[in-house]
């Protein structure tokens, strides 16, 4: 299956924009093919207000984001590829989602994932009385 990580910073997206709050990304300056103008980031990150009012023709797909914003009064071109994208979030309260580095990563072989999981069942605690549970994250 292909990385669900774009559908989510999409839907994430349009869920802070319906909700007037301001999206902004977190990203990972040292990725390759992230371009963004020089100087702006700080320890190999950045953070970008993505909302509307802030650029022009924003483009997201399944392998980048890319738009035009202003630094300094100049005009830039801006692309980040999906996997350099760290969290998506709301800058009035924080609201959003962090992504586990590599979680985009391309996906393995059937063969590497059923190892990968046989490996992970040997490791769990033999409990078949234990029922799944959900806990709630902030």
């Amino acid at each position: 299956m292909t990385s669900n990580k774009p559908y989510l910073i999409r839907a994430l997206y349009e869920w802070l924009a319906d909700n007037d709050a301001t999206p902004f990304l977190l990203v990972d300056t040292t990725r390759n093919e992230v371009a963004i103008p020089p100087g702006i980031d700080k320890d190999g990150q950045v953070v970008l207000n993505i909302a509307m009012s802030a650029v022009k023709g924003l483009e997201m797909t399944n392998t980048h984001i890319s738009f035009s914003a202003r630094f300094g009064g100049v005009s830039h071109n801006i692309y980040i590829p999906v996997e350099a994208v760290m969290a998506i979030y709301s800058r009035e309260d924080g609201a959003g989602m962090m992504f586990a580095e590599g979680a985009d990563d391309t996906q393995g072989t059937d063969d590497d994932q059923a190892e990968q999981s046989t490996e992970a069942d040997e490791a769990a605690p033999k409990s078949a009385n234990k029922r799944p549970s959900l806990k709630l994250v902030d």
